[in-house]
């Protein structure tokens, strides 16, 4: 952020579901914050606690059995987490919209999907019924929807995934929000698809000059569209850096070896891929110490025991920050442990 302005800032963000077999942390205790135009990309393997995150900003977990606490949660100068749920829908779908991960259960199938954009214009900006139908027209002219005169009086089910997609999109940006959530948008969706939604994404971001919160299990995405990013772990934040740094010197052993998963070709013969071993924790297991310790082939002792805090690298790098005993120690005047060579490139 040149200028130092956030357009949000979540502070200790927690999440915990009551469940019959006991409570689940899905978010630990988590801290970001994103300015005006700028994209988070936010990474890691499913049950990191993305998903869970970005509902719970947009105040659209139930509870019972969730329980969402945090000491705020602060947009555009507003703390969200504790207005009345009359306010908290007025800003959601005009100061923040979300596009969810899979449009035909998020679309109404027995409302045409003119209807359901028209829908939230007249909500948000008291349009006339026949001016927001104008208005749907137009937004699926510019989500790249052909005939959208005709089309916006068919229904879900007459569209193809990527299509509704573009619908989803559509009804996001209808009221040009200052903060767009994009939860997973190309899942399911064949290569050639995937590409034209993120390049319609970027573009509308770009027009619209909304920020952005990406989440994603595809670093490829990541590495082309966000300004920062958190690779999340367990319901933590791992590692956080602007993309280039955090590419060019991934710091936790879990960053490097999610990198080490993408498939590249070395010359002409394609390398070998590399996994990760073990599976994730039990959320609702009370384990002391990092979470990643039982699957990271360099963890310590006190990796075991004591839970890293999110620090800076090094005295040089303190935008780039990173949970872990390995990398960095504390106490060395940002110094870093010889185990950090063990580590491969």
């Amino acid at each position: 952020m040149a200028d130092g302005r956030k357009l949000l800032e979540v502070r200790n963000l927690s999440v915990l579901f009551h469940t019959p077999e006991g409570t689940v942390r899905a978010v630990d205790r988590l801290s970001f914050s994103l300015g005006p135009r700028e994209t988070l990309g936010v990474v890691g393997e499913s049950g990191s606690g993305k998903s869970v995150t970005a509902l719970a900003i947009m105040r659209l977990l139930p509870s019972p059995p969730a329980e969402v606490r945090s000491d705020g949660i602060i947009f555009d100068g507003v703390d969200i987490s504790s207005l009345p749920p009359s306010q908290m829908r007025d800003i959601r779908g005009d100061g923040i919209a979300m596009v969810f991960q899979d449009p035909m259960s998020s679309l109404n199938p027995s409302l045409t999907v003119g209807w359901q954009i028209a829908e939230t214009v007249q909500r948000h900006h008291g349009l006339s019924r026949a001016a927001a139908r104008r208005k749907a027209v137009d937004l699926l002219g510019m989500v790249g929807i052909a005939a959208p005169k005709k089309r916006v009086d068919d229904y879900p089910h007459q569209f193809s995934g990527g299509m509704r997609q573009r619908v989803m999109i559509a009804m996001a940006i209808s009221c040009e929000p200052k903060l767009l959530i994009a939860d997973e948008p190309t899942t399911a969706l064949d290569v050639t698809v995937q590409a034209q939604i993120l390049e319609l994404i970027t573009r509308l971001q770009e027009e619209l000059g909304m920020a952005m919160i990406l989440i994603t299990h595809d670093l490829g995405v990541v590495a082309d569209m966000a300004d920062t990013i958190n690779v999340m772990y367990a319901g933590r934040v791992m590692e956080t850096s602007a993309a280039a740094e955090l590419f060019a010197r991934p710091s936790h052993p879990y960053t490097r070896g999610l990198l080490a998963s993408i498939p590249r070709v070395d010359g002409d013969l394609p390398r070998r891929l590399q996994t990760i071993e073990g599976t994730p924790p039990i959320l609702s297991a009370k384990a002391r110490g990092c979470p990643f310790a039982p699957r990271c082939e360099f963890a310590m002792d006190r990796c075991r025991q004591e839970t890293p805090p999110l620090d800076p690298v090094d005295a040089a790098h303190v935008d780039h920050r990173v949970a872990c005993w390995v990398s960095f120690r504390r106490g060395d005047e940002f110094g870093r442990t010889p185990v950090e060579d063990r580590i491969p490139s």
